[in-house]
């Protein structure tokens, strides 16, 4: 057990909210979602889309203070707060879906507002019109946002999109902090929903290709290493077969193509969180990252999420103190600039 020798702050770069949007605001998305809450009065509530039930949720979803006294049940000092990806609005037309993003932007800036300092804003943008989001990040991040939250595609479009790529240079050059979330999971046709697996075997397979995506298309060689980039769900996959796709890259000419050096020269251009759930496993992960590339998150909260925040953390073997430290909130302090105005 890896426990710091002094007190350091935790801080949970993984952490999503639900506010408050009524069913009528919901019709801003007609026919691309339309996600509202429907709250029951008791502490727990629906997510919708729609007239369609979506998800059961609880009040520490979308109330700040039960969030807030979660939180200090946990031990966890800050949150960095990302809309649901349920709320991205990526099917919608563009001018809707920006409509839509400066609403949740809002509810997001004043959810937060309501403990400034313990509860850091993320803001989305219309991803499928990136003029469009390039203008609604750089006005964001001057409201207060400390950076977006995108899904890691929009349809068929991944990161590696010549317009995906546009964007992410301009939050570059903002010095906006990017938090990559998996979304509309590949394979849902054959998984069916059953089991949940679209989120234990889709979410990784879909961070994966983003990650990959990325590398063997020569998009981080064309992206300013400035970029701040993180991927959820400890980066899918990619970690476990890193060692596949490096042998792949130097034995078919298909594969690195564009690529000018294998897939494990980039683990330095780009972040994950620690959402693995296993002592082995992030093990392996900041192994293959680095402990400075590693941050805590949780996936709060949602009930796939790490119940005991940290714990995951503390019990990797290996770890030195100020590394333990590092992951559980240094790095985030850095990535998010939470030191600066």
């Amino acid at each position: 057990m890896n426990t710091p020798t002094s007190a350091h702050t935790v801080i949970d770069v993984h952490a999503h909210v639900f506010p408050r949007v009524s069913r009528a605001e919901a019709r801003l998305l007609a026919g691309a979602g339309e996600p509202w809450l429907r709250e029951y009065g008791d502490g727990t509530g629906m997510m919708m889309s729609g007239d369609d039930e979506y998800r059961p949720v609880r009040a520490e979803l979308w109330d700040a203070d039960a969030r807030l006294a979660a939180m200090d049940r946990s031990g966890v000092d800050v949150q960095v707060v990302s809309s649901t990806p349920l709320m991205f609005g990526y099917a919608a037309e563009p001018a809707r879906a920006a409509d839509w993003c400066e609403l949740v932007n809002e509810r997001i800036l004043d959810y937060c507002a309501q403990a400034p300092g313990r509860l850091v804003p993320l803001c989305q943008v219309p991803l499928q019109d990136v003029e469009t989001a390039c203008a609604m990040v750089t006005k964001a991040a001057a409201a207060g946002h400390r950076g977006v939250h995108i899904g890691n595609h929009v349809g068929a479009r991944y990161l590696d999109d010549a317009a995906i790529v546009d964007f992410l240079a301009h939050c570059a050059d903002e010095g906006v902090p990017v938090l990559v979330h998996p979304w509309d999971m590949l394979g849902d046709d054959r998984m069916n929903g059953r089991y949940m697996l679209p989120w234990l075997v889709g979410m990784a397979a879909e961070t994966q290709l983003s990650i990959l995506t990325l590398i063997l298309s020569g998009a981080f060689e064309r992206l300013p290493e400035t970029l701040r980039l993180c991927f959820c769900h400890g980066g899918g996959s990619f970690a476990y077969l890193l060692g596949r796709a490096d042998n792949a890259w130097r034995n078919r000419d298909i594969v690195r193509r564009d690529s000018p050096r294998p897939p494990s020269a980039y683990t330095g251009r780009f972040h994950v969180d620690s959402a693995v759930f296993d002592p082995r496993a992030l093990r392996l992960l900041v192994d293959v990252m680095g402990a400075d590339r590693v941050m805590l998150g949780t996936d709060f909260p949602f009930p796939l999420g790490e119940v005991e925040p940290g714990a995951v953390i503390r019990a990797c073997a290996g770890l030195t103190d100020d590394e333990c430290a590092a992951l559980l909130g240094g790095n985030a302090r850095a990535f998010f600039a939470l030191d600066a105005p």
